[in-house]
């Protein structure tokens, strides 16, 4: 069953993914495409959600938590610019509370624990690699970098979605560029979140979850090349 589960929802994400991408690159229908948005993000985050292995109630406190974490954040940040920069949310991404989308806590959600599946299955290769050469990492430093790494990662993401969501009507910033300080926020508020997510006592391996980080990836890098 957990295999199914993975391929159904891989296959659907590369669908949606590649189809949005035709559609805003090459066809005439590029609104329709951009306006569909929120049925994309809502459901990859659904097939996040279905593809997770013993699901319980911690793994739903840390969906809320990341969720309340980044609408409280986003909301700071678009109404004072203490966070972030400053910034004003378009309708794209569909309905708002306070003038930030309720989307953009599931994609907070979506990002870190995507983030988070993929540097645990590169820090798990990687110790076995050293551990087969007679090294070992203390505990500490590797659950260190564990947080310090999925907080790069997930920060990287942001960078490369940043001016292909500006483009597409998904977020404006006040002046012409993207302030340094965005990326410092993301990187301390990931950090934070990532470090939250190690109290919390549910399977952190999701084989959807690292699929799910490197089709967004590809998709947005296509965008921010071809756009």
């Amino acid at each position: 069953m957990r295999f199914e589960k993975q391929h159904i929802a891989t296959f659907l994400a590369i669908l949606f993914h590649l189809s949005g991408l035709i559609g805003i690159l090459f066809t005439p229908y590029k609104d329709w495409f951009i306006q569909n948005t929120p049925l994309n993000l809502g459901l990859m985050a659904l097939l996040l959600i279905w593809t997770q292995e013993g699901k319980n109630v911690s793994f739903f406190l840390f969906f809320a938590l990341a969720f309340l974490v980044g609408m409280g954040s986003e909301m700071i940040g678009v109404h004072t610019g203490h966070l972030f920069g400053n910034y004003r949310y378009g309708t794209v991404l569909g309905p708002n509370f306070n003038e930030v989308p309720w989307l953009i806590g599931l994609n907070w959600f979506v990002v870190i624990f995507c983030s988070s599946a993929v540097m645990q299955q590169v820090h798990d290769w990687f110790k076995n690699k050293i551990e087969k050469d007679g090294f070992h990492l203390p505990p500490r430093v590797a659950a260190l970098s564990l947080v310090i790494d999925g907080a790069l990662l997930a920060t990287f993401f942001d960078w490369l979605m940043e001016p292909v969501a500006m483009q597409l009507g998904f977020w404006q910033w006040a002046g012409p560029d993207i302030p340094l300080f965005n990326y410092a926020c993301w990187f301390l508020i990931s950090l934070a979140l990532l470090m939250a997510l190690r109290w919390f006592r549910f399977p952190k391996a999701n084989h959807f979850a690292v699929h799910l980080l490197i089709i967004q990836t590809l998709f947005f890098l296509a965008l921010r090349t071809l756009l």
